[in-house]
């Protein structure tokens, strides 16, 4: 008989046992006056009410304040293809994160099936009950379709985290990086390590951020992504019209070599020699956990400031700094959607945070810091009504 993988001893399964979330009420139910205005038959006001109005569930149900976070489990959290049940306890902790940082309510919603025309169905037929929806930890390239499937059919936003969340916040450390070594964005040589969901977000972020889109150069596991390469379709193919203006060809250390910024979202490791290949006074995100593609102390070595994706090097690049905010302002401001303005007023809002206290193991705020949530809740709430998204 095998043993059972749970020590009933671990911290991290005393914390996780019964789970990390419950459904409370937000009403007293102490009378029978209590009883017939949240249930029957004060209850059937509001649902007429609702069904001649659509629009007062934002008011008068939890939507408004409520996401669901969506995943098949297919890419969770650096252990892959694991499952829904295995993804379960993921899904929790993203919903404790955003109740805990931005007020916002979430509900785990794990999907027994990784057919892309299914989840679409799936999450179409559940929306009315939220207010957002939360994609997660679903793998490339199935993650694109149906995130845009979903946004072009719903009224509500769509936003896939694994992309987007680590996108703003690359781009908010990236400003600051910048800012600190007195460089503008627009002149940086930017290489990128990983054309997964996350690569093709931040490469597209950093473009709108204002990165010179030709001065960036992007690298799958066969080599730098550009119109040489006859091999590329989707995004990958997208990438390489967009990216890498000067027809950069090999591996990654090509695509390094005078490079002003590493950033790192591949999980492959990136021998120090490459990185010694990059413009002096670099920067380097190596974002892969728990295993940077690059260790700090080696990037160290070579460039002026590094971030990492752990909590345990300075400038964790977390995407908790982002997500809470960004749908808080998205239900505030009643947006149908989030636009990439409202992404960049996101990362420029987390930069502005710590922007007058830089230092090179300071570029981002602490994922703890109370500030970063009300703040890109405001920005973005304020891009999407300045973007004309919102009901």
């Amino acid at each position: 008989m095998s043993s059972s993988p749970v020590d009933p001893a671990d911290p991290v399964f005393r914390r996780h046992r019964g789970g990390k979330m419950a459904v409370t009420s937000t009403v007293p139910l102490t009378s029978r006056e209590d009883l017939s205005l949240a249930y029957t038959p004060g209850v059937a006001r509001v649902c007429e009410a609702i069904a001649a109005e659509p629009r007062l569930a934002d008011d008068y149900t939890w939507a408004g304040h409520t996401v669901a976070v969506v995943t098949d489990g297919s890419a969770v959290l650096g252990l892959g293809n694991i499952g829904p049940r295995a993804a379960l306890p993921v899904m929790e902790g993203k919903a404790v994160l955003f109740k805990q940082f931005g007020g916002v309510d979430a509900v785990p919603v794990c999907l027994d099936t990784q057919d892309v025309d299914e989840i679409v169905a799936a999450v179409r037929a559940l929306a009315p009950s939220f207010g957002g929806i939360n994609l997660e930890d679903i793998s490339a390239p199935r993650c694109f379709e149906i995130e845009r499937r979903l946004d072009e059919a719903l009224d509500i936003p769509v936003f896939h985290d694994d992309q987007h969340g680590t996108a703003i916040v690359v781009l908010a450390a990236l400003r600051n990086a910048a800012a600190l070594l007195t460089r503008k964005l627009g002149d940086l040589q930017v290489a990128v390590s990983g054309a997964g969901a996350a690569g093709v977000a931040v490469t597209k972020m950093l473009v709108a951020g204002g990165v010179n889109p030709e001065q960036v150069v992007v690298c799958d596991s066969q080599g730098v992504l550009g119109r040489h390469r006859d091999d590329l379709t989707g995004t990958k193919a997208e990438l390489a019209e967009l990216t890498n203006g000067d027809g950069r060809q090999g591996d990654m250390a090509a695509a390094l070599r005078g490079a002003d910024v590493l950033i790192g979202v591949s999980g492959g490791q990136i021998p120090e020699a490459a990185v010694a290949g990059m413009a002096r006074g670099g920067i380097v995100f190596a974002l892969a956990n728990p295993t940077p593609e690059v260790h700090p102390a080696v990037a160290a070595r070579h460039v002026a400031v590094v971030a990492t994706g752990r909590s345990d090097h300075p400038n964790q690049i977390n995407n908790v700094l982002a997500f809470p905010g960004v749908f808080r302002g998205a239900l505030d401001a009643r947006a149908t959607r989030i636009t990439d303005g409202m992404k960049v007023a996101a990362a420029d809002a987390i930069a502005g945070v710590v922007a007058e206290s830089l230092t090179p193991e300071a570029i981002v705020p602490s994922p703890l810091d109370p500030r970063v949530a009300p703040a890109v809740a405001e920005a973005v709430a304020e891009a999407a009504r300045r973007d004309s998204v919102t009901r």
